[in-house]
């Protein structure tokens, strides 16, 4: 792997099978695609990685107030030094806001909360809502592809993932000050959800850790977005398509002087999912690996162990 394969979205309307074979052979070999002519239009990319970077230079003390202390940053702020990658023994470089999925009325699912947004930047609410009912429609249509491949009705994830608590994550890597700092902007690790998909960022980092165990700089074409395989479909599939281990290193001059803006949204099962291998994942000589848990059951022990929730 010199770097991830990309898969032609417009291939969904074009013919289906071939996009079917090329994102599932695409997951099975890296856990990782580049998504291109994907629809979401660049204009709306570039305006949301600028409202990103308006917000983050609001006064740290403006920021706080969005902060919800013990919500496990399920919505608004969280600052530095909160988010550590499992197993690591430094906290990420980076600083982050959560938006939720907007639900009218009372939610029944709990997970659903309500989302929080600064008043000092309105336009940031209307950007950001636009950009994850983008993001959640293009998430759709991949795991129509990634449901056929795995040998499942075209609408399996459909009935899964509606009423998911998905995360639109606005990110911030500020400049590297500590040239001889032990942290890293996000330290090797792999992502919770079912899939993610990442616009931006602007700047080098991203690297995949390949099956031969080298780091390999992720290079995509211009406006592609990126999109992986996440623990919860890893687990899913039984391992059939990997959750990839990936991190954002710290750059090199004259990179490392400049902040770095990405927004990934992590797509979510509905909280009462159960995750249970695929039968069709299952076999004598990729036995079954883990026992059934629920979506909201499987994420509140991975908040855990990376630290948002105590």
């Amino acid at each position: 792997m010199s770097s991830i394969p990309h898969v032609d979205v417009a291939l969904y309307e074009q013919d289906f099978e071939l996009f079917v074979q090329t994102l599932g052979e695409g997951y099975e070999g890296n856990g990782f695609v580049a998504l291109t002519n994907h629809g979401v239009a660049a204009e709306q990319i570039h305006q949301a990685l600028d409202i990103t970077a308006q917000l983050f230079a609001l006064p740290a003390e403006t920021k706080q107030q969005y902060h919800q202390a013990g919500g496990g940053g399920a919505r608004g702020y969280t600052p530095f030094g909160t988010e550590i990658a499992k197993d690591a023994k430094h906290v990420d470089l980076k600083e982050f806001w959560h938006v939720g999925r907007e639900v009218e009325g009372t939610p029944s699912d709990a997970a659903l909360k309500p989302n929080v947004w600064p008043q000092e930047l309105p336009e940031f609410k209307t950007q950001m809502l636009s950009l994850y009912a983008a993001l959640d429609e293009l998430g759709s249509r991949v795991l129509e592809g990634i449901a056929v491949y795995l040998q499942q009705p075209r609408d399996y994830f459909k009935t899964r993932t509606n009423m998911g608590n998905s995360i639109l994550r606005p990110l911030h890597y500020p400049p590297i000050i500590d040239e001889g700092t032990p942290s890293v902007r996000a330290a090797a690790h792999e992502d919770i959800n079912v899939i993610t998909l990442l616009i931006g960022s602007r700047e080098p980092g991203l690297e995949v850790l390949a099956k031969s165990g080298a780091w390999i700089p992720v290079t995509i074409l211009e406006g592609a977005i990126i999109c992986n395989v996440g623990d919860m479909l890893q687990r899913l599939t039984n391992g059939v398509l990997p959750s990839t281990t990936h991190r954002v290193v710290n750059p090199p001059a004259p990179f490392n002087s400049k902040s770095r803006y990405s927004i990934p949204f992590f797509l979510h099962f509905n909280s009462n999912v159960i995750i249970e291998a695929l039968e069709s994942c299952v076999s004598a000589e990729n036995p079954k690996q883990h026992e059934p848990i629920s979506a909201n059951d499987y994420l509140m022990e991975r908040l855990r162990e990376i630290g948002l929730i105590k």
